[in-house]
């Protein structure tokens, strides 16, 4: 199933009700970057808040997701 990248918060709230899948994680990844490069903010920006602690994912997690955040980032 092919799913439009996000381009609000709201988008990217009814996402998250999807099942998740590789294309919902890719949509939702896109969906981020795009806001936050509209909003002026850097790819450091976006990979500080990834990486910050919560309740979600540990250290290890983090890390993969900000690498992949990072390769994303570039491809865009």
């Amino acid at each position: 199933m092919d799913y439009s990248i996000p381009e609000t918060v709201q988008d990217t709230m009814e996402l998250g009700r999807q099942p998740v899948s590789p294309e919902v994680v890719a949509a939702a990844i896109a969906g981020v970057i795009q806001m936050t490069r509209r909003q002026g903010r850097s790819l450091e920006d976006l990979l500080s808040e990834v990486l910050e602690e919560d309740q979600f994912l540990d250290a290890e997690q983090r890390h993969w997701l900000s690498s992949l955040v990072r390769q994303a980032w570039e491809a865009f």
